[in-house]
């Protein structure tokens, strides 16, 4: 997940759409991301968070509360949204990701050295060519299942399933756009099914 460079971009393949006990729309959201990864977590929180405030909505990053030895429990999370006064819990995590590997020659370079001969037209060429090992070519296939809970009644009130194609550039191993791509879409669908306070 961390090996994004250019993508296709998240697209929401599954929506459950707003349950009969939701009390939306909710300007008080506890955000938490279950993944094995703190500082994964916390890129993707952080990032769902930076979203939710420029739409005016009040937004807290569980990983802002805790540290790596914190507990990840229900217990721990309750505990959050008592004292943030959280009117909503949105919870992602990993439902899914496949990666495809294959090997792939780089582009070689080469240096020409070009001198004259004493034949008319005719020339020495010496070709030097500089060829790299290959280099892993990956593709990431990465679903993320995302639920949003009304904290007064603990219920799941609305959830998604998004679908990205990652395929990043050969060497690039830290791109940050996928955690801001899918942080926008999760909020814009939000947004979009009233689920935000406006």
């Amino acid at each position: 997940m961390s090996l994004s460079a250019c993508s296709t971009g998240p697209r929401v393949t599954t929506v459950q759409n707003l349950s009969e006990t939701a009390d939306a729309p909710y300007d008080n959201v506890l955000v938490i991301f279950l993944y094995s990864d703190f500082d994964m977590r916390r890129n993707l929180e952080t990032e769902v968070v930076n979203s939710l405030s420029d739409m005016g909505i009040r937004a807290t990053a569980s990983t802002s509360m805790m540290d790596t030895r914190t507990p990840v429990t229900r217990e721990t999370f309750l505990d959050m949204v008592e004292a943030i006064d959280a009117d909503a819990v949105l919870v992602t995590q990993l439902v899914y990701l496949q990666t495809e590997v294959k090997m792939t020659d780089m582009r070689p370079e080469a240096t020409y050295n070009v001198t004259p001969t004493y034949f008319y037209n005719v020339f020495n060429v010496d070709l030097q060519e500089y060829v790299e090992s290959q280099a892993p070519d990956y593709e990431h296939d990465l679903n993320l299942g995302t639920q949003l809970y009304s904290a007064q009644s603990k219920d799941v009130v609305w959830a998604i399933e998004s679908r990205s194609r990652i395929h990043p550039r050969l060497g690039d191993f830290a791109s940050y756009s996928i955690y801001v791509d899918e942080a926008k879409a999760i909020t814009r669908r939000m947004s979009r099914d009233g689920l935000l306070e406006r």
